[in-house]
């Protein structure tokens, strides 16, 4: 059955806002997206008000996911503060403190780590990310998480790269995950992999324009509403920068590390040292850096070319005192593969290059082990 936008419109209009003004009239709505069942909104409300819209925000949810033939609702609550006047100043006493200073000391606020909660069944939850974009990093994330499954682990990836999804197409899967019991995405089973991808619930060519809450909302879905099931690593293909995207899966789950990829460029490689900068601020550890795309071998003369110079990456790691995973080269039959939905790991797994991708596997693992190990 095909979902349209009113049916989505007629039933908010069953939801009262805060004031009792139905919800299609309270001017807080963008415009809706519905695609093949999945439902994209958000409600803008000022900053102050956000406690009390939270509540609206589920009610809006909850009716949106009760439309006959909506598979995925992901509606984000936007509180943007507006400016107000500003406080007055306290009053002072002669002695030059407040009464309310004097008796009660300042309260610092609630750090945005306090929010982290295990997701059920996984050991351990890692990222791969960048400091910019077209270095390869989601060629590398799917490598590295058949790498982990070789080596005996159970490992599961996760396409957080809502800005340009690319594991549909690298690993071939054109259909849509199913819902479970409990209105949980089931991830979708491939080369021994559990993978879930924004892609699956949007067509490849669809324009998605995000905003920041919206970010925020389908991250925190994509790892609390998909039934995972018993995983030893979650592989978290980040989207490239550092911006909401990780904040949020640093807010909101306990990572066990980051892996960096950059090229041996020094462009790159200046991004590279923001991502790395950032995961040490919000306390994650960083598992090391990878060099993609480090040199071109000739396949039909052996010679090595540095394309984009050689070992930028691995001084940058024994600068800034973090591993160096390793070099993977920039090699046709890596760039044939994923294009053909075979990863290389998979495709040739007796080849140089998963002997590479499963090296570095192995470095990961080695980190991990006291996760893996207490989980």
């Amino acid at each position: 059955m095909s979902v349209t936008q009113q049916q989505v419109l007629d039933a908010l209009a069953k939801v009262a806002s805060p004031r009792g003004v139905a919800l299609t009239n309270a001017g807080v709505l963008s415009p809706v997206t519905v695609t093949d069942g999945k439902v994209f909104f958000s409600i803008n409300v000022d900053a102050t008000e956000a406690r009390a819209w939270e509540s609206v925000r589920a009610q809006a949810e909850a009716a949106v996911r009760a439309i006959p033939g909506v598979t995925v609702a992901m509606i984000a609550l936007t509180a943007e503060r507006k400016p107000g006047p500003a406080a007055p100043p306290p009053h002072r006493h002669a002695h030059g403190v407040s009464p309310v200073s004097a008796h009660k000391p300042p309260q610092s606020p609630a750090s945005p780590m306090s929010k982290q909660s295990e997701i059920p069944g996984v050991a351990a939850v890692i990222a791969v990310a960048s400091g910019k974009g077209g270095v390869g990093k989601s060629t590398t994330a799917l490598n590295l998480a058949l790498g982990l499954r070789d080596l005996g682990l159970r490992v599961g990836l996760l396409d957080a790269d809502i800005y340009g999804p690319s594991v549909p197409r690298l690993t071939g899967i054109r259909e849509k995950p199913q819902l479970n019991d409990d209105r949980k995405m089931i991830p979708i089973m491939r080369f021994g992999l559990a993978i879930m991808s924004i892609g699956f619930l949007v067509e490849e060519d669809t324009a998605m324009i995000w905003r920041g809450p919206m970010v925020m909302s389908a991250i925190t879905q994509m790892l609390r509403d998909v039934a995972w099931g018993a995983l030893d690593v979650l592989v978290v293909d980040m989207p490239p920068g550092t911006g909401d995207a990780q904040l949020t899966l640093a807010q909101n789950v306990p990572l066990k590390g980051a892996v960096i990829v950059s090229t041996p460029q020094d462009l790159s490689l200046i991004d590279a040292r923001r991502g790395l900068a950032m995961f040490k601020k919000v306390n994650v550890p960083v598992l090391g850096i990878v060099e993609n795309m480090s040199y071109f071998q000739c396949p039909h003369c052996g010679t090595q070319s540095d394309i984009f110079g050689h070992g930028g990456a691995r001084h940058e790691a024994e600068r800034l005192g973090v591993p160096f995973l390793g070099e993977i080269p920039l090699h046709m039959s890596i760039r044939t593969t994923s294009d053909s939905g075979t990863p290389v790991v998979e495709s040739e797994p007796n080849g140089a290059h998963a002997a590479i991708y499963r090296a570095i596997g192995a470095k990961v693992r080695d980190q991990l082990k006291g996760a893996i190990a207490a989980a």
